[in-house]
C-alpha cells in the first residue's frame, strides 16, 4: 500500500454541501413542459387509467390546472385537444372554434404570461386515428401537410407561443413555417417533433388523446428505434426548414440520440419523458417496488444529463414540488 498510487474522488463526495458544490447539472421547475388534455363538456375530470395522476379536463378546470402550474414555478404547457367528434380528414384540428383553440384562448386571457405550446397533429382528431390523410390505405405526406399547415395557423390565432408539430410527414415544418409566415405569425416559434421514433412507449398516451390508430402502425412516418443516424438527417432537415426547437422522443431509451442531436444543432434540445416512461414507474412505485421521487428525479437529470435544455414530462408538478421541497 505504500507505494501504491490512489486519486480520493471521495474528496468532493464527502458531504451535502460539497455534492451540491461540484454538482454539473441541474433541474429547475422552469424546466418542465406539463402536457394538459383538453375535453369537450363541463365539469369533466377523466382520469386516464393507464397514467395514474393524469387527467383528461374540460375548460372549466383549465384555469385551476394553469394557476397550479404557476404557483409551482411551472412556465409553460403542451396542450393536446380530445374532440367530441372525429372525421376522415381531422377538421376539428383546424378548426377556430375547435376544443384546443378554446382552451389555448382561455389559457392566454386569464395567463397572459404562461407560454403555450401547441400540439399539431392530426390523428386525436382523425376517425382513422393516423396523422394524415389516407388514400387507399396510404398515409398522403404532401396533402397531409396543408391540413397540419392550417391547424398550426388557427393555434396561433387562438394565441398559443409556441407550435409544436408531431406528425412526422416529410416537409411538416417547412409548411407549418411558410403557413405562419404567410398568415402574419413569423414571430411564432416551431418546436419540431424531429426526432420521433415507432415507439412502444406510447401506449398510455394513446389512451389520453385518444388517438390509437384503427389500422397498421405508424411506421412508415415515424422512425425505426434501429436508427442512429438517421435522427441527425430528420434533426437536419427540420433545422434547415426553419425549427425553433427540436424535440427527442421518447427521451429514456434514446438518450445517446439526445446527445448526438445536441452536439450537432445549435438549438434548444427538448426531451419529451413519453407515458410509457411515466406509467411504468408509477406502476412499480404504487407496488412499492422503487422510491418514485428519487427514481423520477434521477431519471429527469439523465435527461438534462444528456444535452435537454427542456423536458416535457408528466411528473413535473410532483418534481417541482420535491425540488421545493430541497
Amino acid at each position: 500500500m505504500k507505494d501504491l498510487q490512489i486519486t480520493r474522488h471521495r474528496r468532493l463526495r464527502n458531504s451535502v454541501n460539497m455534492r451540491a458544490l461540484v454538482r454539473e447539472t441541474h433541474l429547475h421547475p422552469e424546466d418542465f413542459i406539463y402536457p394538459i388534455f383538453i375535453v369537450e363538456g363541463e365539469q369533466k375530470r377523466n382520469a386516464v387509467k393507464s397514467m395514474p395522476g393524469v387527467d383528461q379536463i374540460s375548460l372549466d378546470y383549465l384555469n385551476d390546472e394553469i394557476q397550479e402550474l404557476v404557483d409551482l414555478g411551472i412556465k409553460s404547457a403542451m396542450v393536446f385537444g380530445v374532440p367530441a367528434e372525429k372525421d376522415a380528414v381531422g377538421s376539428q384540428a383546424y378548426h377556430d372554434h375547435g376544443i384546443v383553440q378554446k382552451g389555448i384562448r382561455q389559457i392566454k386571457e386569464n395567463f397572459p404570461d404562461f407560454v403555450v405550446i401547441a400540439d399539431t397533429c392530426l390523428c386525436q382528431y382523425t376517425d382513422h386515428g393516423h396523422c394524415g390523410v389516407i388514400e387507399d390505405g396510404k398515409i398522403l405526406n404532401d396533402p397531409s401537410l396543408d391540413l397540419l399547415a392550417r391547424t398550426a395557423v388557427s393555434q396561433a390565432k387562438a394565441g398559443a407561443d409556441i407550435i409544436a408539430p408531431s406528425n412526422m410527414m416529410d416537409g411538416f415544418v417547412a409548411a407549418i413555417r411558410h403557413g405562419l409566415d404567410e398568415a402574419g405569425f413569423e414571430d411564432v416559434p416551431v418546436m419540431s417533433y424531429a426526432v420521433k421514433y415507432a415507439s412502444a412507449f406510447y401506449g398510455p398516451f394513446r389512451d389520453a388523446a385518444h388517438s390509437s390508430p384503427q389500422f397498421g402502425d405508424r411506421k412508415t412516418y415515424q422512425m425505426d428505434p434501429a436508427n442512429r443516424l438517421e435522427a441527425l438527417r430528420e434533426a437536419e432537415s427540420d433545422v434547415e426548414e426553419g425549427a425553433d426547437f427540436l424535440i427527442v422522443k421518447p427521451a429514456l431509451s434514446y438518450l445517446d440520440i439526445m446527445r448526438d442531436v445536441k452536439n450537432t444543432f445549435n438549438l434548444p434540445v427538448v426531451a419529451y419523458n413519453v407515458s410509457g416512461e411515466y406509467s411504468m414507474i408509477k406502476a412499480a412505485a404504487q407496488n412499492g417496488w422503487v422510491n418514485e421521487k428519487e427514481i423520477v428525479l434521477e431519471k429527469l437529470i439523465s435527461m438534462k444529463r444528456a444535452g435537454a435544455d427542456l423536458i416535457v414530462t408528466y411528473h413535473a408538478k410532483d418534481a417541482a414540488r420535491w425540488l421545493s421541497d430541497k
